[in-house]
């Protein structure tokens, strides 16, 4: 992963990781692909996000949740 890719900055977005260049966050990538978008789609449509910066903010997505640990825990009434 490019580290130098995603950037987060409290002046844009309110700080949420961003492509680098850009004002679109990994957050909008994840959301056009879950809405069904392909990455040449999104390619297309926004031509500041070039291939690497797509990989990068996924692979930033992939890390982030890495080491996410999910606890049931059940509270009693």
């Amino acid at each position: 992963m490019n580290s130098d890719a995603i950037v987060s900055d409290p002046a844009i977005l309110g700080g949420k990781p961003c492509l680098r260049g850009t004002r679109i966050s990994v957050e909008f990538i994840l959301e056009l692909l879950a809405s069904g978008a392909s990455r040449d789609e999104i390619l297309t449509a926004y031509p500041q996000v070039t291939a690497p910066l797509l990989s990068a903010a996924l692979a930033y997505a992939a890390q982030s949740l890495k080491n996410d640990v999910v606890w049931d825990v059940k509270i009693p009434a």
